[in-house]
């Protein structure tokens, strides 16, 4: 790791003037993804500007129901409060089935939502990829790419967003509030990630500098009856081979409302707006739940290790939307 300055600042004004002044500065929250990319190489920064001394990291409940939680807030810390564990508990249970016990008691809510890629041609810098370095190719493509994405991927970068707890607030419709040298903005969640195209480089669309300072949860009488499920290599923590976040609200046995969204499938959480169609006001059966999963998958275009996916992606959202509806 090459030597770096580091500041911490005490207000969000000046952690943003510190990223403005200086082009290869980063922000520092929970360092469970950026120092072990320090370590490989793939990021040098040459400052670190230390947020975890900002005061965000309270989970508050807001007037019109909702709940506003923090940048700084650790994962555990949200998976256990009360109003996360009782109102959205597709979030407690992502959270859960993400990382280990102590990854989630550094890890934060902002840090996870940039979390880089866990693509191994982009941690291996003797690799081609243009994620890391724009226009030297994508080894992915033709190399081991079980774990690497089937939807919206591009010639340039197959490479998967690996936040479990992204997946889970694209669901609930989330809004993240930022922070830049021109103000405060509100952004909602499935505006932030990008697919690759020809400018993987670029996950976000946030302009440099900014900073997530909180994000917001929609009051959702819907979110109460939600769930997460996660495959995975092995049953302690690993990251996903594909994720489903569903909510589920039923009347008479008619589907009234509906959120899905996928993870470990593209270069962004992934919102099945084509599902979520397809079932709502439709009697709800496991058959429909499979059939609005496939009008979903249509579009998947498989790499040469990884038509696994498919049908996974599949058998999960039909575990979850059966799930809910079994549930009084």
């Amino acid at each position: 790791m090459r030597p770096f300055r580091y500041h911490r600042p005490t207000e969000v004004a000046e952690a943003v003037a510190l990223l403005d002044a200086e082009p290869e500065a980063a922000y520092l929250a929970g360092g469970t993804n950026l120092v072990d990319l320090m370590k490989l190489g793939v990021q040098r920064p040459d400052v670190l500007v230390d947020v975890t001394g900002l005061p965000m990291d309270t989970v508050r409940p807001l007037p019109d129901g909702g709940v506003r939680i923090g940048a700084n807030v650790r994962n555990s810390d949200l998976a256990a409060h009360p109003v996360i564990r009782r109102d959205y508990p597709v979030l407690t249970r992502a959270l859960l089935a993400a990382a280990s016990g102590q990854l989630r008691n550094m890890a934060t809510t902002g840090g996870n939502l940039l979390q880089r890629t866990r693509c191994g041609y982009f941690q291996d810098t003797g690799k081609a990829c243009n994620k890391r370095e724009p226009g030297t190719g994508c080894a992915a493509r033709h190399g081991q790419n079980r774990d690497l994405a089937v939807l919206g991927w591009s010639e340039h970068c197959v490479a998967t967003h690996p936040s479990d707890l992204a997946v889970a607030l694209v669901a609930l419709d989330a809004v993240i509030e930022t922070h830049a040298s021109h103000g405060p903005r509100q952004i909602p969640l499935t505006e932030l990630h990008r697919e690759p195209g020809d400018r993987p480089e670029q996950e976000t669309t946030l302009p440099r500098g900014t900073l997530i300072t909180a994000v917001h949860l929609p009051p959702s009488p819907l979110a109460r009856r939600s769930a997460y499920h996660k495959a995975r290599d092995r049953a302690s923590f690993a990251f996903a081979s594909g994720s489903v976040a569903a909510a589920l609200e039923l009347d008479g046995g008619v589907v009234r409302d509906v959120r899905l969204a996928y993870g470990a499938v593209a270069h962004r959480p992934w919102r099945a707006y084509r599902a979520e169609a397809t079932l709502r006001g439709r009697p709800f059966t496991a058959e429909l739940a499979a059939h609005a999963a496939d009008v979903e998958l249509a579009a998947a275009r498989p790499l040469e290790h990884n038509a696994f996916k498919v049908p996974l992606i599949r058998n999960l959202t039909v575990r979850a939307l059966t799930e809910l509806a079994g549930q009084p």
